[in-house]
């Protein structure tokens, strides 16, 4: 039974948030930069609707193969996905901290502390954070936002 605890705004808005950071970070430095003169610079408003969330990569999809632990294929394709989540954002991090200059600490506030953190544990705190969240809100979260939400929830840097 999946249960919409208080705590889950709370959260989603942390995820939310996070992501959001990073990307009006990297909209704000790369327009000001002009580091693609050939791209049209977004221009994100609250109005504008969030594009289509990918059933197959939905933050539910991947709860749901999270929680199979006794499925080998299941279990490498959530550990996979996890970790392909994470070090992309954590390249991202990185490459906008050299191709630009950021406000002090900035980069620090959007990285994640990850030392010797086993990914085991990362999908543990996946699992129980989704499990805040009813089924149809996740069903309309992207993986990505979801999986980034927990880990900046448990492992930021600042």
């Amino acid at each position: 039974m999946q249960r919409n605890v208080p705590c889950s705004a709370a959260r989603a808005v942390v995820g939310l948030a996070a992501a959001l950071s990073f990307a009006s970070l990297a909209h704000a430095q790369t327009g000001a930069q002009n580091l693609a003169p050939t791209a049209q610079p977004l221009s994100p408003t609250l109005s504008q609707a969030a594009p289509p969330v990918d059933p197959s990569f939905s933050a539910y999809s991947l709860a749901q193969t999270c929680k199979q632990k006794n499925d080998n294929v299941a279990h490498g394709q959530c550990v996979g996905a996890i970790r392909g989540i994470i070090h992309g954002y954590q390249y991202g991090v990185l490459f906008l901290g050299q191709r630009t200059s950021l406000p002090a600490n900035e980069t620090q506030r959007v990285s994640l502390c990850l030392r010797d953190t086993p990914v085991s544990s990362i999908v543990d705190e996946f699992v129980a954070d989704a499990g805040q969240v009813n089924d149809e809100s996740l069903k309309h979260t992207p993986a990505e936002v979801a999986v980034l939400g927990s880990v900046h929830m448990h492992h930021s840097c600042n």
